[in-house]
This record gives structure tokens, C-alpha cells and sequence, in this order.
């Protein structure tokens, strides 16, 4: 088992023992100069997660997020004295300190979405890093200005060169790079073709809780779908599907945009109480 696996296995076990800390910190790249679509995708999906779990946490944005992470992927957590890295790590995590989203589901259908999550994975992830780092007009365009933003030359360039390298040799090796633009696209559309027979009329992939496979899709394509690109390919593919559109809207509107309502009321309660007892 590679060094960094078992690391974070053994943080998962000892964390487990542990209660939870008052609140999770999240770290990842900054948003508006310098996170890319990848990055963006997996910090929103673990940001659905943990907002469905009903588990306090912090964003703490960081230039070097990624080489802070214990894994080299975005991103990772800090609970208590353990830092768990990347989308499944942190569910598995999570999972271990007794808090699950999908625990009710049938074997069957624990299987069925693990099948699905590894189809987002094989996919759409490979996808984002093919459209960002071998597409030549989005990596002039918008991949190397935002993922050397942060840093002064001749650094920026060099870690640019290093980060194409790293990814290009990983699509190697999966079988992606040489694929044509076209082929990448029709796989995208053939994953969208599944998640949205699967989904149907639902509310979500698996009955009308949402679990990790939610979190997971709404955190690609609602960042697919919200991020302007050159030709924006992948956000035209998705957008031909109103099931997958409309989910993406139901849990931005549920998870996120009625939870920021509540926070603001809180903070009004609160403020007004302040201002009865003076």
C-alpha cells in the first residue's frame, strides 16, 4: 500500500475514536484568481457533502492548498488533530466517525452507487483535466493565467510545466490523452446518458435522501455548468439534459441557498437580541 494511502488509513481508523471537533476545516485553492474546474468540482462536491451530513465547517482558502495536502489533491480537511484528503477519503472518513448518508440503502443499491461514483470519476474528472490541460484554447486561455496567478515568474511558469506534465502523463496512462476532442465529449455524453436514466423523475439518485453520489454529480456538473470556458463544451452536453440541470438547481436551492437564508436569520436573531439587552 503506497505510503500516502496508508497514512490516511490509519488517520481514518484513529480518527474514529475520536468525537467530532466544534468545526471542520476545509482547505483548498483560491476561487476567484486561481482554482481550476477539477479543483472546483471536488471542493463543491465535499462542500454538498458536508452541508448534507449537517456537519459545521470553515473554508479556509490557501495559495499552495494542493501542496499542503497530504495526497497532492484538493480538497483535504483538518478535524481535529487528523487531515483526510480528497472527495472519497473524506466520505470514508466521515463514515468512520459513524455519520452516513447512504446506511438505509440495500446492498444492491450500495453497489449501484459506488458503480455510479466510479463512473463520475472515470469520467467527468478525466474529462475536466483533458478540457484544461490538452485542449490548447482553454490551457492558454484560462488554465495557465489562473494556475500560476498566485505565484511570481519564473515559479509560475515552472509550476505550470510541472502540473501539464503530471496530468498528461496521468491521462497516459488511463487512456485519455490521445483521445480526440470529439471522443472526450461523447464519453461526457454517454455518462450524462446514465446518470440521467438513473435519476429519472427522483429527487435524487437513490430514493429522497441524498448521499454521496448526489453531493458528488452536483459538485461536477453544477461547477461544469457555471464556469465559463472557451466554447464551453462540456456545459453545452450537460445543458441538453433538464434532468441533471434541474437537479443541479433543486440541491443548490435546498442545501445551499436555504442554509445561507437560515445563517442570515440566525445572525439577525441574534444581532436583535443584542440590541433588546442594551
Amino acid at each position: 500500500m503506497p505510503k500516502v494511502l496508508l497514512t490516511e488509513t490509519i488517520s481514518m481508523e484513529l480518527g474514529a475514536q475520536d468525537p467530532w471537533p466544534q468545526l471542520i476545516k476545509m482547505y483548498q485553492p483560491y476561487e476567484v484568481e486561481q482554482i481550476l474546474l477539477p479543483d472546483n468540482s471536488n471542493c463543491l462536491a465535499v462542500q454538498a457533502y458536508l452541508k448534507m451530513c449537517n456537519l459545521e465547517f470553515q473554508v479556509e482558502p490557501r495559495r499552495n492548498a494542493e501542496y499542503m495536502s497530504p495526497s497532492g489533491r484538493v480538497p483535504f480537511i483538518q478535524c481535529g488533530a487528523f487531515v483526510v484528503s480528497d472527495f472519497n477519503g473524506i466520505v470514508n472518513f466521515i463514515n468512520s466517525k459513524g455519520t452516513s448518508l447512504s446506511e438505509e440503502l440495500e446492498a444492491t443499491d450500495k453497489a449501484d452507487m459506488r458503480a455510479y461514483i466510479s463512473l463520475v470519476n472515470d469520467v467527468l474528472v478525466n474529462a475536466e483535466q483533458y478540457i484544461c490541460w490538452c485542449e490548447p484554447k482553454t490551457l492558454n486561455n484560462i488554465t495557465k493565467p489562473r494556475y500560476g496567478s498566485v505565484y511570481p515568474w519564473p515559479l509560475n511558469y515552472i509550476l505550470n510545466w510541472q502540473k501539464q506534465s503530471q496530468i498528461t502523463k496521468k491521462l497516459k496512462v488511463l487512456g485519455w490523452y490521445n483521445k480526440t476532442l470529439d471522443e472526450v465529449l461523447e464519453e461526457v455524453k454517454n455518462c450524462c446518458d446514465a446518470l440521467s436514466e438513473r435519476l429519472e423523475s427522483k429527487t435524487y439518485f437513490f430514493g429522497e435522501r441524498p448521499n454521496e453520489l448526489d453531493a458528488l454529480v452536483f459538485g461536477h456538473m453544477f461547477t461544469i455548468i457555471t464556469t465559463s470556458l472557451p466554447d464551453n463544451l462540456l456545459a453545452n452536453i450537460i445543458n441538453k439534459y433538464p434532468t441533471l440541470v434541474t437537479f443541479c438547481k433543486r440541491i443548490e436551492n435546498s442545501i445551499f441557498y436555504s442554509q445561507a437564508i437560515d445563517d442570515i436569520k440566525q445572525i439577525e436573531t441574534e444581532n436583535w437580541g443584542r440590541v433588546l439587552s442594551t
